[in-house]
């Protein structure tokens, strides 16, 4: 789930996220890498330009409740982690 690809189109979108304005209220911290080789599991996320490329299409939604998860982006990239369970982190770590 590293490499993302950020889709204007909700259908194309594997997830929907919804990105909230503190860390407390997110589900998943996730930072951006600068390389690809550095993106790893959930929070490591490499934007690709093309969807191809790509592990996971996100979608950013408008409102939180259409969201599969929520997120937030951290300024560090030890500071990246699952904060809430939801279905899709019952998913990811099976």
């Amino acid at each position: 789930m590293a490499k993302v690809f950020i889709t204007d189109k909700e259908r194309n979108a594997n997830l929907k996220v919804f990105l909230v304005n503190r860390d407390r209220d997110a589900d998943l911290l996730y930072f951006e890498v600068d390389k690809d080789y550095k993106a790893k599991g959930d929070a490591l996320w490499y934007l690709v330009d093309k969807d191809y490329r790509a592990d996971l299409k996100v979608f950013f939604v408008d409102n939180a409740k259409k969201a599969d998860v929520t997120v937030f982006k951290v300024d560090r990239e030890n500071k990246v982690k699952w904060v809430k369970n939801n279905d899709w982190f019952k998913l990811i770590k099976k």
